[in-house]
């Protein structure tokens, strides 16, 4: 297998460009000011090459983050080789799924918005299964299965110590839009409403009554690191993927995603319209 970029290393970079620009610093200044080569704090900026979490510390310390930020960026320096669970699919999986995969990892908290269909984390195997054989570009059952099985492996974070918070607000349509039988989504609506139990997970409808509202442009998640500064906003496209990390971008999402929670049903009204759409199939 090929040694690929690691997503820690890829998410490393990207908050050191973030810090520095914050600072107001160019390279040069930077490096002066620990004692670096200007290029050094290029590479230390890019997805690839060694990084010396010493250096990341002292660099942290001159752009004036604050003590928390500080450990949050020198552990990621100091784990920026260690590959996740899922670094087997590796060559298999695209690098937008890579990078997804490490931040679920590490996330505290994940907010998620959901216009068309059940987030991954919230999916039954039945119901994963039958959005795969979905796919416009026929797949073989093996490569089905195989992308099942991450997508249940991604969940076992939900079940783990000290699990993040998941808060998932659900276009109406998302509940009532049948995926695979009447069969499969009474047992996916039924996940949802064991979910709503759960401790660490908020659910919440927004029903059609509501009409148009901040997030029309499609479904998106916040993934929430150990400081806002490392959290990340993903935005999956039928097309594509994209990582937002901008302060202006993270800053209209988590709008967006406020804008949404008050629209919303609360939990128990949420569950009560789940129930009825289950009895309705």
């Amino acid at each position: 297998m090929s040694v690929r970029t690691t997503t820690r290393r890829r998410q490393l970079g990207a908050m050191m460009r973030k810090l520095r620009a914050r600072k107001g610093l160019t390279l040069e200044e930077a490096g002066q000011l620990v004692g670096v080569s200007k290029a050094t704090v290029s590479r230390y900026e890019t997805q690839a090459g060694p990084v010396k979490w010493i250096v990341i510390d002292a660099l942290c310390r001159e752009y004036g983050t604050t003590e928390a930020e500080r450990k949050a960026v020198v552990e990621l320096a100091k784990d920026a080789k260690q590959q996740g669970w899922w670094s087997s699919f590796a060559d298999s999986i695209p690098e937008s799924m890579n990078l997804l995969l490490t931040l679920e990892d590490e996330a505290v908290r994940e907010d998620h918005f959901a216009c068309v269909y059940v987030p991954g984390l919230l999916q039954t195997r039945a119901y994963s299964t039958a959005l795969q054989k979905a796919n416009e570009v026929p797949l073989e059952p093996t490569e089905i299965e195989r992308l099942v099985d991450i997508r249940m492996k991604r969940q076992d974070i939900l079940t783990r110590l000290k699990p993040p918070r998941l808060w998932a607000i659900l276009d109406e349509s998302v509940i009532r839009r049948v995926v695979g039988s009447p069969e499969i989504m009474k047992e996916q609506l039924d996940r949802l409403l064991e979910a709503n139990e759960s401790p660490h997970i908020t659910l919440q409808v927004l029903p059609f009554s509501k009409g148009a509202h901040s997030a029309a442009l499609g479904s998106f998640v916040i993934i929430g690191g150990t400081e806002p500064a490392l959290d990340v906003v993903y935005v999956d496209f039928h097309t594509g993927s994209l990582f937002l990390e901008k302060d202006e971008e993270l800053d209209r999402y988590r709008l967006a995603f406020e804008y949404l929670r008050a629209q919303a049903l609360d939990m128990e009204a949420s569950s009560a319209l789940i129930h009825r759409a289950r009895k309705e199939l």
